[in-house]
């Protein structure tokens, strides 16, 4: 038996393909949506934009105001020293003694359990510019030599285990009940000195005509001066030596009622 040829009426007809048709579509709405949210989001974006613009410049505005002038050194060690507990003292010390008594007070605060009567012992000290071999160097000298400052409420232990403490000669004032130092007096003698002062002075020595004029002027021993610069400004001093080489003196200040001798340079003092 023989198979007769198929022709194209024994195949059935194609129809369109829909799911082709669905996805080219769905792949048209898809693009119009996504070219439509950002139509729509686009005046947002600008919004945003602009914010942030403005944020921008608020920073910059805010950056661009002037700072506000910082308060003296000493007047705000002073407002630190306020929040401390405890009153100053000062304790007078063997010459030479000061840096030893301190750590004698500390190691007698500890092994007396006086921590909450005794908290905080220092020596004052500043920088000085010294003249050796024809240079300038800054060295650190102590401000009061022989005494040191206690920070304490004073009781008659806290009183007795600084009173015997090695190197301690006494408190300054009544022996007994001596008188603290006023915050004011504290915040001179331990405030931080600026780091502009030291440059100032440079530039005072070596460009400065007064300083120049004044560093020409013959001192005496036992003449009266006035301490211009430092801690001990305002206070009159006596002249005790003078060292022509260097441009010091060494002079005699009235503190705590003793004189204590203070080193400083002839621009740091004026004749009276």
């Amino acid at each position: 038996m023989s198979e007769s040829p198929l022709t194209s009426d024994d195949f059935p007809e194609e129809e369109p393909d829909q799911s082709s048709a669905e996805e080219t579509g769905l792949a048209g709405e898809l693009s119009e949506e996504a070219v439509e949210p950002a139509d729509a989001d686009s005046p947002e974006l600008t919004e945003e934009a602009d914010e942030s613009t403005e944020d921008a410049e608020e920073v910059e505005e805010a950056d661009a105001e002037p700072e506000l002038p910082r308060l003296d050194p000493v007047e705000e060690f002073r407002n630190e020293l306020v929040l401390l507990p405890g009153d100053w003292y000062v304790v007078h010390t063997y010459a030479g003694y000061e840096k030893r008594v301190k750590a004698n007070v500390e190691s007698r605060t500890q092994s007396l359990n006086m921590e909450e009567y005794i908290f905080q012992v220092e020596v004052p000290e500043h920088e000085v510019t010294e003249v050796k071999s024809g240079k300038r160097q800054q060295v650190t000298e102590k401000v009061l030599p022989g005494y040191v400052l206690v920070r304490m409420d004073l009781t008659d232990e806290s009183w007795s285990a600084i009173r015997n403490t090695p190197g301690v000669t006494g408190f300054v004032g009544l022996s007994n009940k001596p008188a603290p130092l006023s915050l004011t007096e504290v915040a001179k003698l331990l405030a931080p000195e600026p780091e502009e002062e030291p440059e100032q002075a440079q530039q005072a020595r070596s460009g400065g005509g007064g300083s120049d004029s004044r560093s020409d002027v013959a001192y005496e021993v036992g003449e009266s001066v006035t301490v211009m610069e430092g801690p001990f400004a305002t206070l009159p001093a006596t002249v005790s030596e003078i060292n022509a080489d260097t441009q010091k003196l060494k002079v005699l200040v009235s503190i705590f009622g003793r004189e204590t001798p203070v080193e400083l340079s002839f621009n740091q003092v004026a004749k009276i």
